[in-house]
């Protein structure tokens, strides 16, 4: 336990179920896992949240009533709200089971989301830190923030009896932080803060009835999708994934210590990294060959992080993983709104001369030309051959010549009004976080794009003590409370 642990209050733990959904022959109770869905299955929850200045009476109706009381009536609202919102996400209050398939053979095992209904789970927290304390340090301090997380630890196949959606709401000094910690295999980023964005759209709106506002403006769609050649699911798995034998395999393992670092990019300095690494390029102008914004800030960061590094030989190829969303990649695309999770990790390689020689261009290049080999023959390919033979991988092991990059500047992170105001800043947990990774963030400007940074301090000083790095990062004002 922490020094900041310590001083972390738990004021109140509960179970919240959807307000009013009934079962019947028109809902799915049970929901099965896909390719996607199951590889993440011995992998950590995700761990995201937004912090909020502190609301007062006025600001949220509630004028006449006294400060300690109004807080308590916004956690009511809160969980009422997100009970209106688990009609509609209602796999987030089951729980995973699995299923035996004994056909004369060996047996074979599936794993499904039971819609129960049998809760989400609600913490209501205190802690005596300020906005400051979290937002102002030059590396994010994690000793609080991992406080504002529930399950730290649990891995989502512990999901067979873990709530799949933990919300804990903390309350500040001058702030409150929500922090949502949800099973991987019920959905990816996308689905998360399409979740996200419904429960404080619910909020605001009036999600204790008081507005009569009950709905939200765009559903989820939770029919999973299936590689072609499945004529019915579920998919079968040689392995089961309740006997301690595959606790033992994938059980949890901390990832060695390392520091938090997020670098703030403008919309006007990613647009000049776009023009350089575009007239960089040696290649054909053509439009195969154009390079995207963000493609040209990866790069920089990817290049930064090599010179970082100082590795000992030029001939040394280093790599860069990145999360690839499939929804658009997919013939039909998947439908908008769709609930759950659909992205490949791809990788791409270089030598270390190259990259420095060639700078930004190369790297984009290279990013480029992985992300365009994702299209839906690769993509079912992959499907297909997983569910033929499929195949677990637990924790990466962080190398010292790889990076990898998660998350997405198009998520609507700071759209989250839960009725008193935009957050002024979002916030991951520990969970999956490790050395060489690194979480694109919408910036709190339109266009603009924070990067979540973990490296150990001596790579984070080397990239901050980088001016060719720096000259494109701004340094945002100290935080003045209100």
């Amino acid at each position: 336990m922490t020094s900041s642990d310590k001083n972390l209050r738990y004021i109140s733990t509960c179970i919240v179920r959807p307000a009013s959904r009934q079962a019947d022959e028109r809902t799915p109770q049970k929901i099965d896992l896909t390719v996607w869905d199951l590889t993440l299955l011995p992998h950590q929850y995700m761990q995201r949240g937004l912090l909020y200045t502190k609301p007062t009476p006025v600001k949220y109706h509630y004028s006449n009533q006294g400060e300690e009381e109004s807080i308590n009536n916004i956690i009511t609202h809160l969980k009422n709200s997100l009970a209106k919102t688990l009609d509609h996400f209602y796999p987030f209050a089951g729980r995973l089971a699995t299923t035996i398939h004994d056909d004369n053979e060996d047996a074979k095992y599936s794993v499904y989301i039971n819609c129960d209904s049998s809760g989400a789970e609600f913490i209501h927290a205190a802690m005596d830190v300020t906005v400051a304390d979290i937002i102002s340090p030059i590396y994010v301090p994690l000793d609080i923030v991992r406080s504002f997380f529930s399950l730290e630890g649990v891995l989502n196949y512990h999901g067979l009896s873990k709530p799949l959606l933990s919300i804990q709401v903390t309350e500040l000094i001058d702030g409150i932080f929500v922090g949502c910690t949800i099973n991987h295999t019920v959905c990816d980023g996308t689905s998360f803060w399409h979740f996200f964005n419904s429960w404080s759209e619910m909020c605001k709106g009036g999600g204790d009835g008081s507005n009569h506002h009950d709905h939200i403006s765009r559903l989820p769609i939770l029919k999973r999708w299936f590689p072609k050649n499945i004529d019915s699911p579920p998919i079968r798995l040689p392995f089961f994934i309740g006997d301690v034998n595959f606790a033992e395999k994938y059980k949890y393992i901390p990832s060695p210590s390392f520091e938090v670092r997020i670098f703030h990019f403008t919309r006007e300095n990613i647009v000049k990294l776009k023009s350089k690494a575009n007239l960089e390029q040696t290649e054909s102008i053509e439009n195969a060959n154009y390079i995207s914004s963000f493609q040209a800030l990866l790069s920089h960061i990817w290049l930064a992080v090599t010179r970082a590094r100082c590795l000992g030989s030029k001939d040394e190829d280093t790599s860069y993983q990145l999360v690839i969303g499939n929804r658009a990649r997919l013939n039909p695309p998947l439908p908008d709104g769709y609930f759950g999770s659909s992205f490949m990790i791809g990788e791409a390689t270089a030598k270390v001369s190259e990259l420095l020689e060639r700078g930004i261009s190369c790297g984009a290049l290279l990013l480029k030309k992985l992300v365009n080999s994702y299209d839906d023959a690769t993509i079912q390919r992959y499907c297909e051959t997983w569910v033929e033979k499929p195949v677990l991988h637990g924790r990466r092991v962080p190398v010292s010549t790889t990076l990898m990059t998660g998350g997405s500047p198009r998520f609507n992170m700071h759209g989250n009004d839960f009725g008193w105001g935009q957050p002024i800043a979002v916030r991951g947990g520990i969970s999956n976080k490790r050395q060489g990774k690194i979480t694109a963030i919408p910036g709190p400007v339109e266009g603009s794009i924070d990067l979540e940074v973990c490296f150990s301090l001596d790579i984070l000083q080397a990239m901050a003590d980088d001016p060719e790095f720096m000259e494109a990062v701004t340094v945002l004002p100290p935080y003045k409370s209100v």
